[in-house]
Order: C-alpha cells, then structure tokens, then sequence
C-alpha cells in the first residue's frame, strides 16, 4: 500500500507539471517508480485508510489558514520597515512542540520559517528554537500561542 501510494502522489504531480502527453507519461511512470522505490525504503512514514480525510484537512483547512497568517505576516514585516522608528524586539525563543512525527516537526518547522518574521533554527526532540523580530511573550507557552499554536492544532489532526 506504501508503494502505490507513493507512487500515485509522484505520478500524479509529475503529470501536474510536464503534461499529458506520451512522452511524458512515460518518462513520469519512469521516474516515479525509481523515486518509489528510494522513498518508500528510506523514509519510515504509514500509508492507512483516513489519509484521504488528512489530505482534505490539510488542503481546505491548512493551507487557507497558512496563506492567512502569512499575509498578516508580510504586512506587519511591511508596516516595520516602513515605519519611521523600525519597531523590534528581535530574539531567540524555545518552544515546546505537541507534534510527533518527524515530517508533522518539518511541516511545522518550514510553516514557521516561510511566514516573514521568524525563521525555525532548529529542532532537538520536542524543543523548537525560533528566531523572530518581535518577542511578545515573556513565558514559552505565550511564544508558543504567538509563533506556531495555530500550525499545530491543524497539523495535529492531519499528522495523528
């Protein structure tokens, strides 16, 4: 089941970005099956029955709430720099991830890192380290609220 998913999601975007035409299909088929067989063994992930429910959430929840913030977040780097007196507060802070899965950590991680502002440093466990120009909380649990508490309760119901 690991396989032909794979290989179906590979297929399919291959397909979304060269075309339907015979060449193609088969130089797609191709490739998707040798990238199959290098993913499916090097990457330890689960393929079950609710990834269907999961992609649906994922794509109708996450990704309108993601393009969201990271308008909010290009406006406010925007009102900074063209404000007369530059307000911030840069620094370094630690969160505490709910998140398990390594892939649920990196999603999370490059959401963090492609919303302007923040930039995700690293990840050791369950501790996220995370740049950003404004510091407002002054506990982890209020950083967690402003930076990435909103990603994980979505993440946390596709990636469970």
């Amino acid at each position: 089941m690991k396989y032909v998913a794979t290989f179906l999601v590979l297929f399919a975007s291959y397909v979304l970005l060269a075309g339907l035409h015979v060449q193609e299909l088969v130089v797609g088929s191709i490739v998707s099956l040798m990238l199959t067989v290098l993913i499916a063994n090097m990457v330890d992930y689960k393929v079950d029955f609710k990834l269907p429910i999961r992609l649906l959430v994922f794509i109708f929840v996450y990704v309108p709430v993601f393009v969201y913030q990271l308008v909010l977040a290009n406006l406010d780097v925007a009102r900074r720099v063209l404000s007369p007196k530059i307000p911030l507060n840069p620094g370094f802070v630690k969160i505490k991830t709910d998140l398990k899965g390594d892939f649920a950590k990196l999603t999370l991680a490059n959401s963090i890192t492609l919303t302007p502002g923040t930039l995700s440093i690293d990840v050791d466990g369950d501790d996220m380290y995370i740049h950003t120009v404004d510091v407002k909380g002054k506990s982890p649990e209020e950083n967690k609220k402003n930076i990435s508490s909103l990603f994980e309760k979505i993440l946390g119901v596709v990636f469970k």
